[in-house]
């Protein structure tokens, strides 16, 4: 567990601003409720007949008034962009960073497998994912608790799985990449946090191209389904998980037999 320790502890800095700012993010909007819900009434409505707008948020099918109607847009979008973008940094730089950082060398040189370097390297990745989620939603309960909100358990469980899932399935395609980069990308992580994220918001807004939920995982996190459903898009969250082990499984058949 060597490897997995030192990690842990190589990424504390940038594991600790990320879940920080992320949680003090959604602290914030939850405390800001009991300000505003009186007038968000009559927000919603506006923001209801706003055409696509509307449509790529689904805001026509949550009622701005109630918590958790606040609660998926404006700290679903948080922790959906927030949680997309650590997690594929993460992801990108997990198995690159050894060239990059001209340490392959000295890593190898020790009496270790590169199948459990890459092993031990991934739980690294899926241990920071939990604790954050974790962290994240102890705080926003605490939050709610704070405010002396009623806390909707079964829609907040839900939409925090949700996006829990999707921080798993994209950091399982950027371990995959992370697998075929000798200097690692912080633009490449970035980038792939948010074309999936756009490609979401045009799928809501045309029909046309619907299908596009299936490719995105941001399609199984839509607050809006989530509240009105009461229950996870099973099909939708099974595609990412086959998606995420995809690129895990690249991930050991690349860096195995890569010449570093």
């Amino acid at each position: 567990m060597t490897i997995l320790k030192h990690e842990l502890r190589q990424g504390r800095i940038i594991f600790v601003v990320w879940t920080a700012s992320i949680a003090f993010l959604l602290m914030v909007c939850v405390s800001l409720f009991p300000e505003i819900k009186g007038e968000m009434n009559d927000v919603g409505d506006l923001f209801s007949s706003m055409g696509s707008f509307t449509d790529a948020f689904g805001m026509d099918r949550l009622n701005f008034g109630t918590l958790i109607g606040f609660y998926a847009i404006e700290c679903g979008n948080v922790l959906g962009l927030g949680g997309a973008f650590f997690t594929s940094l993460i992801g990108t730089a997990a198995l690159s960073k050894e060239e990059r950082d001209k340490t392959a060398e000295f890593l190898f040189t020790h009496p270790i497998s590169r199948v459990r370097v890459v092993t031990e390297k991934l739980a690294a990745v899926m241990v920071q994912i939990a604790v954050m989620n974790a962290v994240i939603l102890s705080l926003s309960l605490v939050s709610m608790t704070v405010i002396g909100e009623t806390i909707p358990w079964k829609e907040i469980l839900l939409m925090h799985s949700a996006y829990f899932l999707l921080q798993v399935e994209l950091a399982g395609i950027c371990f995959g990449i992370s697998a075929f980069l000798r200097r690692g990308s912080v633009g490449i992580g970035l980038g792939i946090a948010a074309l999936m994220y756009f490609l979401n918001l045009i799928a809501n807004m045309t029909e046309s191209v619907r299908f596009l939920k299936y490719i995105t995982p941001f399609g199984y996190c839509e607050g809006a389904d989530l509240v009105t459903d009461g229950r996870l898009d099973g099909m939708r969250i099974a595609v990412g998980m086959l998606f995420a082990g995809a690129g895990i499984v690249i991930a050991y058949v690349r860096y195995c037999g890569k010449d570093l």
